[in-house]
């Protein structure tokens, strides 16, 4: 991993982007590929057939040792149980106010070691949040973001691509994971993304990752395959209602609050922020990450103030215009957390109120829901 004259990180596919035609820009200190040949033909692609990302980006947190399922455990909302070995558990890792840490995928390599998948921006953060609660416990926590590279390949499509490369993982469910040699090196495939398709995510050590790329990419040529950048994923994530931490969740805000409640489970024993959790599911939030989407033309952007009967209530955290759904759609943290399906909203964009509408998440269900 090399770091470039104005300091921007570059990732092992920097060049493999740049070759396919990447138009790169500063995503959070990361060179990356904001597109290729087009935001809505990458997006397209990923719908219909398959695409390729690299997501170098991500942190892997290796937690390790006889006290590792009780540590992760104790910081996550969700219940460590589920993440039996070969599967993983999509978890928020919480604080004392139960705010979000990060959130991440929980994978179980075998007993007492886990693989998490953590965000770009948050790695450090976590493994420092992970080594303060750790204490004196019997687990070794190792942040190998540095080490690793990855990428994804989503789309309905993707299934077929993986029969040649490799066809143990087709066996796996959503969330499942598989270590295997690729290039003689240690890799984990995992049936995960970031997009509401279908598809695999490889995370492998930096020299051999520009070899599965290229592979992948000639195992794709049948299914017309293409590489994607930042700017399909986001329109990708949101039609699937997924959070991009640090604008759609923060450390600020609870799970409840993030309307993603299926992810806490309450039952399962004490974890931090436990108290507080159980008291938002009893007596509600006083505001809640809701959908909208627009009943009229207009493109929608994170800041755009959201209204209902002319006041006020909130204002979006991610919004964009829907390619699959040929509307504006958008998440934001609203006032009025009780607001039922399809009650009537407007969005002020660039001074102008436009009709809107509350709409329950995930605004499309792609493959990956199926």
């Amino acid at each position: 991993m090399n770091i470039t004259a104005d300091k921007l990180k570059r990732t092992a596919l920097n060049e493999i982007c740049r070759k396919y035609g990447g138009k790169m820009v500063d995503f959070h200190g990361w060179e990356l590929p904001m597109q290729f040949e087009g935001i809505l033909k990458e997006h397209n692609a990923i719908r219909t057939s398959a695409g390729i990302f690299d997501v170098s980006h991500m942190g892997q947190i290796f937690v390790s040792g006889p006290e590792s399922f009780r540590l992760l455990q104790r910081t996550n909302a969700n219940d460590l149980r589920k993440a039996v070995t070969g599967k993983g558990v999509y978890s928020h890792l919480t604080n004392e106010s139960a705010g979000l840490v990060d959130d991440i995928i929980a994978f179980c390599l075998s007993l007492n070691r886990y693989l998490v998948i953590v965000n770009a921006t948050t790695s450090t953060k976590d493994y420092n949040w992970l080594k303060t609660q750790a204490g004196k416990m019997e687990v070794t926590i190792e942040n190998k973001s540095d080490a690793y590279s990855m990428l994804a390949v989503q789309g309905p499509k993707a299934p077929d691509i993986f029969k040649t490369f490799a066809p143990e993982a087709l066996k796996l469910p959503r969330f499942g994971i598989v270590e295997k040699k690729l290039f003689g090196q240690d890799c984990f495939v995992s049936r995960t993304g970031y997009t509401g398709e279908d598809g695999f995510e490889i995370t492998a050590p930096h020299p051999v990752i520009a070899q599965i790329w290229e592979q992948l990419m000639e195992l794709g040529k049948p299914y017309n395959m293409v590489p994607c950048g930042l700017g399909a994923r986001d329109t990708l994530r949101l039609e699937a209602g997924y959070l991009l931490y640090g604008q759609d969740a923060d450390d600020n805000h609870t799970t409840y609050e993030t309307n993603y409640g299926w992810v806490v489970c309450l039952d399962k024993g004490e974890f931090m922020g436990r108290s507080i959790l159980e008291r938002q599911k009893k007596e509600g939030v006083s505001l809640k990450l809701t959908g909208v989407t627009l009943t009229e033309g207009g493109v929608p952007r994170s800041g755009c103030k959201i209204f209902k009967d002319g006041k006020e209530i909130g204002e979006f955290t991610s919004a964009t215009y829907s390619p699959t759904l040929r509307k504006g759609i958008g998440l934001g943290y609203l006032s009025m957390p009780n607001l039922k399906n399809g009650e009537l909203l407007e969005v002020e964009i660039h001074g102008r109120r436009v009709k809107a509408q509350v709409q329950k998440t995930p605004f499309y269900k792609g493959t990956a829901f199926k």
